[in-house]
Formats: C-alpha cells, structure tokens, sequence
C-alpha cells in the first residue's frame, strides 16, 4: 500500500511543528511583558473556573459571579501578604538582640576562618560584601526580568485580576475560539485537547495548593518541636517558596536555620532545622505530591528541571514559577500533534516497564526488534 500523494512527509511535518515552537518561543520572549501577566492570569481563572460555577449553581449572573470570584482570591493573595509583613515587623521589633547574636556568630566564624586557613578578618569581611553584592545584583535582574519595574508591578495588580475577570467572563467566547482557529483538525479532537489542557493545569494547581497547606503543617510542626520561635511563619513561607519548584523548600529552611543559629544555644538546631525540611521535601517529592496530583501532570523529573531553568532564561522569576504548568500544557499539545508525539512521550513520566532490571529485553520484544535482528543475520548468512 502506497502512502497518498498528497500526504506530506514526516521529516517536514516534524520541521514545520519545530519552527513554529521557535517562533512562538521568540514570540513571548519579546511580548513577555504582556503575556506573563496573561499567563498568571490564566492559571488564576482555572483555579478560580470551580468557584465561578459553584456560584452561577445559584442563578447568578456570570459577571457577578466572576468579580466575585475574582475578590475571593484578591482577600486570599492579600491576607498571605499583610501575614508575612506582620510576622516580619514583630520579628523585626526584637531585632536589636537578634543583631547582636548574628555578630558574636559572624565574629566567632571570622576567627576560626583566620586560625585555620590564615585569612584576615578584613579580608573576610570584604569577601562576603562583594558575593552580596552580587547576589543583590542578581536578585535585582531577575525581579526586573519577572516585572519590569515598580511600575510594572503596580501594572500587574491591576491587570491580572482584570485579565482573569475576562476569561472567566466570556470563556465560552475564547473556547468557541479554537474551534474557528483549528477547522481542518476534527472538532471533537479540539475539544478533547481543551478539557485534557483544563485538566492537567487544574490538577497541577489545586494540587499544589494542597501540598503547600499539608507542607506548612509539616514544616511547623518539626519547628515546633525543635522549639524555634514564629514556627508557623517560617513553616508558612518555607511552602510558599514550593512556586519555585524542587528548590523553594531548600531556600525556605535557610531562614529559620539562621534564625535558630540567632536564638539557640546550641548549632545543632540549625542543623536539625535544615535536616528536617530536606526529610518534608523528601516526602513531598516522592509521597505527597504523587498521591495528590497523582498522573494527570506527568513530567519526568529531568525534563522538570530543564523546563525551569529554560523558564528562567525566557521570564526570569516569574519563568521559574510558570515553567511547570506550561510544560505540561506543552505535553498535551505535543500528545495530541502526531508529528510531535515523540516529543510529548520525552516529556511525561518513564513507564513501569522502563525502569525494571530487564528493561532492555522488554523494549526489545515490544518493538519487536528481536525479530528483526534474526532476520538481518539470516540474510546476512544466504549472501555468505
């Protein structure tokens, strides 16, 4: 049988998806200062769409029930931040003997530094101003990559929740869409892709809302225990970090590591307060998350990182924090592309079969290679 004549070859399928990836890369690198504060408020209006049509159950009018949706989450945004500002003020209101502290820390370790390795404490001191001030630096870039401006942040508190008001509002406007935009593809194959991409950018969110309230308890719960003050602030904002994935809890157990330095006697707490949150972000990665969010956002775990630090070139910190949503709703497009479709298997999660001891054997016997081979040997041995 004869492939079509009007069927195009696959090599030219594959570039043509390629290219326009490139393009639509490009795309957002350069309008990124519009389309970032769309991309949040996409995920705001998919984790907000229950709530909208919990309330429209009541003969509600979508608009209403749409602002309303949006100011529940504006409260909930707001609340988490007049929180940390508190707790930041009360901690700041002792900060007088906390600075003291620090620097008997900072003065026992200048010396020990100098006894072992022959540094002078000027030197130190000039060392640590000087990484400092590139950290600073490199904080600052990415914030203004992320933002923009003081300006633009300002311009984002206005236009995210504006933007996610729209797309609650006339959803079914932008759905109908897609089905004008893709014509030539099967209907019923646009729709499916639509609520497959609802799905997975759903379960990811409401996911990790659930894992970063369980990790918060966690998280207070050892500091607790260990006797370190602010318990529930630390343990808080350690799983607020968990937006940056894989490295938000490991910066979240500095804080209260120092803290704990400052107002303990003895170092070991420091090292308990980070020995714990690596045991919570242990038992995040390999328990929590995965009964929670279950299959429905299946990334490798390497693909994860590359798609973080790629979201981080391409948006800075807000890259950071939309990689893994994003990556996801590539690997819906992907799977439902057939030139693309081994590139939506790369990203998403290895099988059972392929982690096995005897792997090779499997993968053999499925794409029936053995056979194959046989066949090569037997015309190899007819030509001798």
């Amino acid at each position: 049988m004869t492939d079509s004549p009007n069927k195009k070859p696959y090599s030219y399928e594959l570039a043509s998806s390629l290219l326009a990836l490139i393009l639509i890369i490009a795309i957002l690198f350069f309008l990124q200062s519009v389309l970032v504060p769309l991309m949040f408020a996409i995920l705001i209006a998919i984790s907000l769409y229950p709530v909208t049509q919990f309330l429209e159950r009541f003969n509600m009018h979508r608009a209403l029930s749409a602002i309303l949706s949006v100011i529940l989450a504006i409260l909930i945004i707001a609340a988490l931040i007049w929180f940390i500002i508190h707790q930041v003020l009360v901690i700041g209101h002792n900060g007088t003997d906390l600075q003291d502290k620090f620097l008997t820390i900072f003065n026992a370790i200048q010396r020990w530094v100098t006894i072992k390795f022959g540094v002078e404490p000027g030197e130190v001191t000039a060392k640590i101003k000087e990484l400092s001030n590139k950290a600073l630096a490199n904080a600052g870039s990415y914030l203004s990559a992320a933002f923009g401006s003081v300006g633009g942040i300002l311009a984002g508190v206005v236009i995210v929740p504006l933007f996610s008001f729209f797309l609650l509002y006339y959803r079914d406007f932008f759905r109908e869409f897609f089905f004008h935009a893709f014509k030539s593809t099967p209907q019923d194959k646009v729709h499916e892709t639509l609520n497959r991409i609802y799905s997975v950018v759903q379960s990811y969110l409401l996911g990790l809302i659930t894992v970063m309230a369980i990790v918060a308890v966690l998280n207070t719960v050892g500091l607790l225990v260990m006797g370190i003050p602010y318990a529930w602030f630390f343990g808080t904002l350690a799983s607020l970090l968990m937006l940056l994935p894989y490295i938000g809890i490991g910066i979240g157990s500095l804080l209260p590591a120092l803290f704990a330095l400052a107002t303990k006697d003895s170092y070991w707490y420091a090292i308990g307060v980070i020995g714990w949150f690596q045991v919570v972000q242990f038992l995040e990665g390999n328990f929590i998350t995965p009964n929670i969010v279950g299959s429905k956002v299946s990334i490798n775990p390497l693909m994860a990182v590359i798609a973080i630090l790629l979201g981080g070139m391409l948006f800075g910190l807000a890259g950071l924090i939309l990689a893994l949503p994003l990556t996801a709703v590539v690997k819906v497009l992907f799977d439902a592309i057939p030139s693309m479709k081994a590139f939506g298997f790369l990203i998403g999660e290895p099988e059972k079969y392929h982690l096995k001891k005897y792997s090779s054997m499997v993968l053999v016997k499925r794409w029936k290679l053995k056979d194959k081979l046989d066949q090569e040997k037997e015309s190899t041995k007819e030509k001798k």
